[in-house]
């Protein structure tokens, strides 16, 4: 078997990916926000000011299922600590999510660039 190499790598600003469960989302059909009809994902990136994908400060990304499936939460893995999985409950407050997982919304400067 022929070895292959990468030859392009993408970079981003990342200092970290949160992996939400898509699934657990989907039963919950909403939860989060100022009204609670947002989705886990779509609520952290308007809270991180996430609009340029790869240039953000934090990637959050939906993933399948975790398989865990708890009852009105969403699951969540933050890539520096992969083996403590939280379970963010419907209607959450996300800026507590934000300082326990040791992330501060980005500076406005990057909020209002697009």
């Amino acid at each position: 078997m022929a070895r292959t190499r990468v030859k392009h790598l993408v970079k981003s600003n990342w200092s970290t990916a949160l992996l939400v469960c898509a699934k657990c989302s989907k039963r919950l059909d909403g939860g989060f926000g100022k009204k609670g009809k947002q989705s886990l994902a779509k609520a952290l990136r308007r809270q991180f000011g996430i609009k340029r994908f790869r240039k953000s400060p934090v990637g959050v990304v939906e993933v399948k299922c975790l398989g865990v499936c708890p009852r009105g939460a969403v699951t969540l893995v933050d890539a520096r600590d992969p083996g403590n999985w939280r379970l963010v409950p419907a209607g959450a407050d996300l800026a507590v999510l934000a300082d326990t997982l040791g992330l501060a919304a980005p500076p406005p400067s990057y909020q209002s660039a697009e």
